[in-house]
């Protein structure tokens, strides 16, 4: 789960490995890294964002270790009005335009953002595995329809003077609150993520679409079996030597959580010691089947599938991109 256009959408890869299956978690004590660490459920403090989503999209509270509480998957404005839905381009519960340029054409006016006024207005596209927040320059400018599933894409439009700082909130949502874990074959699967979106301006000539050249940086990581996996080198977090794979028993799992800087969404946030998005294929996501993505390949083969550098077990991910 840019004119811009930004399709989010949500997809789980099947990385289940019986081999790498650990039947007990090592101890708090085990880490050394920066996060703060949760062990096992959290509590349901909202039973189900989209009641009639295919998945169940609940919002979770944990406390750490280190006593801090955490909202999981993570704390998102679903539900705060002041801060627009994205217009549909792919919407099982609203409109599925047979193409980009059908939903470009029914795009209502007023439904365009204006953070400059004399600003050109720029066409995002966008899909997102599985919920997005897009700032600009600080201002909300849509926000995914449907938290979890089914998969679905978005068209929007913003007017603004270059430059300008596009920032995103990504979060791969859960079903296993707390432990980073959706229900499938097994009880815990852990679901990957995925963003792909791409801007245009008012002539069709795209003007940014998501690559390696934007900034990503992950603040919710699960589950985590073994402590001792993650690594860090200055802020750069990494979960290479992490296992990923689907376990009949998670409950006892671990969550690393990060806090959010207060101005990640401003054109002034420093990002420059952030890494580089990592790139990943519609196939390696599971995308080649998701109409919501391949209906509008004509736009979307414009840019590429980016995310932090672990899609399955980083669930909430800022990216960034500034457009000189």
């Amino acid at each position: 789960m840019i004119t811009v256009l930004l399709l989010f959408f949500t997809t789980s890869c099947d990385k289940t490995s019986e081999d790498d299956e650990i039947s007990s978690p090592s101890e708090t004590s085990d880490y050394k890294g920066t996060a703060s660490v949760t062990q096992g459920f959290a509590s349901t403090t909202t039973a189900n964002l989209l009641p009639q989503g295919q998945r169940v999209a609940g919002l979770g509270s944990i406390t750490a270790s280190d006593n801090t509480v955490w909202t999981v998957p993570a704390d998102v404005n679903y539900t705060e009005n002041s801060f627009p839905f994205a217009g549909d381009l792919n919407n099982p519960y609203g409109t599925q335009y047979a193409s980009a340029a059908e939903a470009l054409t029914a795009f209502n006016a007023n439904d365009i953002i204006e953070i400059d006024a004399t600003g050109e207005i720029i066409t995002a596209y966008i899909f997102a595995d599985n919920y997005f927040e897009l700032y600009v320059n600080g201002i909300p400018v849509g926000k995914d329809a449907i938290p979890f599933t089914e998969f679905n894409s978005h068209i929007l439009k913003f007017k603004v003077s270059t430059p300008y700082t596009i920032a995103m909130k990504l979060v791969d949502w859960e079903e296993n609150l707390g432990l980073g874990s959706e229900k499938q074959a097994t009880a815990y699967h852990p679901g990957d993520g995925g963003m792909i979106a791409v801007f245009m301006d008012a002539s069709e000539t795209v003007v940014v679409s998501t690559s390696d050249e934007w900034k990503a940086q992950t603040f919710y990581t699960a589950p985590i079996k073994d402590l001792t996996c993650p690594t860090e080198n200055g802020i750069t977090r990494s979960t290479a030597n992490c296992a990923t794979a689907d376990v009949t028993d998670a409950s006892d799992f671990y969550g690393l959580h990060w806090e959010i800087p207060s101005d990640w969404t401003s054109e002034s946030f420093d990002d420059s010691s952030w890494s580089s998005a990592t790139i990943y294929t519609s196939s390696e996501l599971g995308m080649d089947n998701k109409p919501a993505y391949t209906n509008y390949l004509n736009v979307f083969d414009n840019a590429e599938f980016i995310w932090s550098t672990n899609v399955i077990l980083d669930n909430e991910v800022i990216v960034r991109y500034t457009v000189q």
